[in-house]
């Protein structure tokens, strides 16, 4: 039997990034942003080359295979969230970041759970229109050019009879050329035109109904012309500005926005990933009262989502059957097994992150292309200051922030930040106005900088 993939489906991925990577890639990929965590890498690679499977398999298969949810447990500050946005940022995909402690069951403040499928179909509109700009900017730019060009020099009004008609034709297209460069290389930016401009339209309106705060897309300009918006004026306008201006106007003209829609649905429904973080805040079973009635009422909202329901939104209906969703929690208090057994059921694969130590800590300041350190000195050279760090001020940098952790609430990567910035707060301070545009930084800099906190405990608490 043939594979063959629904036609539409053809289209929406015949470009995509998930095709082009193997779990091996995509774990050497996540490597030069993340370190450590093997496990966690490893199952969303193979979640995410599952995907790419489901699309070779025949239609009336693939619709049977629900994608395999994954369940990260690991404290704060060691790579839970950067591992799904990078993973995301890799294919292109959709992706949300939402945290499970802001959704509560009807009667109580918070969101409806449908909202984070409405906002993900947005985010999704958004990139499928951004990638049809790119498409058509050529052309929108050739059409403003021209929109330009008629106004400094309007077109012939009717053709003469006479000989002089084709030598006063030329003329004209030569002139218009002249222009045509004399755009192109800036020359007329400051140069001041009128052009017609649409008064400022107004926000969509927002109600309050069952299923929370949702917008309505009805803009009542829709419903009689030109009022709140939707009229035009004449204005007087830079070249530089006008070309800005008329660009994104035109754009919009030459995008079908009926297709972006269609295709942002179907994106979210074959890629979308939705990143439910704080999972441990909602779980805990009814004991008949309190807190925990509302978190067992989250967990059943959140249930026909993550199965797999149809959720109506202002782009039309969105099935959620094949969204993976990347739950992500401490779990310090609770563990998993407190989620009410449907909800465990939907999040198959359990992957463990494990707390970060102090060589974790030098290879997150030294190693990755986004590395503390790379960041600081980068910051830092826009002053023209130069900073190097020796081996040993990164070590004790690194045990500084191993200690504090064990002393105090162990934060993981981010307390590093906080380090960092004590250690360069001087510099930083000074930089502006320094005359030594050479810094070296060893451990001796690095203690005396901290030497006041460090020593004081109840400081340290505070301030690190």
């Amino acid at each position: 039997m043939p594979i063959i993939l629904p036609k539409s489906l053809n289209t929406l991925f015949m470009k995509s990034k998930e095709v082009e990577l193997t779990p091996q890639e995509i774990v050497a990929e996540l490597d030069k942003y993340i370190i450590g965590q093997e496990a966690a890498k490893r199952a969303v690679a193979i979640a995410l080359r599952n995907r790419y499977r489901r699309r070779k398999l025949p239609p009336e298969l693939a619709d049977e295979i629900a994608p395999k949810n994954i369940l990260m447990i690991g404290p704060t500050g060691v790579g839970k969230t950067e591992i799904s946005r990078r993973l995301a940022k890799l294919t292109s995909s959709p992706f949300l970041k939402i945290e499970a402690s802001k959704f509560t069951e009807v009667g109580y403040v918070g969101r409806d759970v449908e909202s984070m499928i409405r906002d993900l179909v947005h985010i999704s509109v958004d990139m499928v229109k951004s990638e049809k700009i790119e498409e058509v900017r050529e052309k929108a730019r050739i059409n403003v050019e021209d929109k330009i060009l008629d106004i400094l020099l309007p077109p012939l009004k009717r053709k003469r009879e006479d000989g002089n008609a084709a030598d006063e034709q030329l003329q004209f297209q030569q002139t218009r050329e002249k222009f045509r460069k004399q755009l192109h290389k800036g020359l007329l930016d400051e140069r001041m035109i009128e052009i017609e401009i649409k008064e400022t339209m107004s926000s969509p309106f927002e109600i309050f109904s069952s299923s929370g705060v949702e917008e309505i897309g009805i803009h009542i300009q829709e419903m009689i012309p030109g009022f709140l918006g939707g009229k035009t004026k004449r204005r007087k306008i830079k070249i530089k500005e006008a070309i800005e201006y008329l660009l994104d106007d035109e754009q919009k003209k030459l995008i079908d926005m009926d297709q972006v829609s269609r295709l942002a649905v179907e994106r979210v429904e074959h890629s979308g990933i939705i990143f439910l973080d704080e999972v441990d805040k909602i779980s805990g079973r009814e004991s008949g009262h309190g807190p925990e009635v509302s978190r067992e009422g989250v967990q059943r909202d959140l249930l026909p989502i993550i199965e797999g329901t149809t959720v109506n939104t202002r782009y039309g209906l969105v099935r959620t059957d094949h969204i993976l969703f990347i739950g992500a929690g401490a779990f310090h208090v609770t563990k998993p097994s407190d989620l009410i057994p449907e909800l465990q059921g939907r999040f198959p694969i359990r992957v463990e992150l494990t707390s970060l130590d102090k060589k974790d800590f030098i290879k997150i300041l030294t190693e990755p292309e986004n590395a503390l350190i790379k960041q600081y000195k980068a910051l830092l050279e826009t002053e023209g200051v130069n900073v190097e760090y020796t081996e040993d001020a990164v070590d004790e940098i690194a045990e500084i922030a191993e200690k504090v952790n064990e002393d105090a609430e162990n934060i993981g990567a981010r307390r590093l930040h906080t380090v960092m910035e004590k250690v360069v707060e001087e510099i930083s301070f000074l930089a502006p106005n320094i005359k030594k545009k050479n810094i070296s930084i060893n451990r001796e800099y690095v203690q005396d900088q901290l030497k006041d906190i460090i020593e004081d405990q109840d400081l340290s608490r505070f301030i690190l």
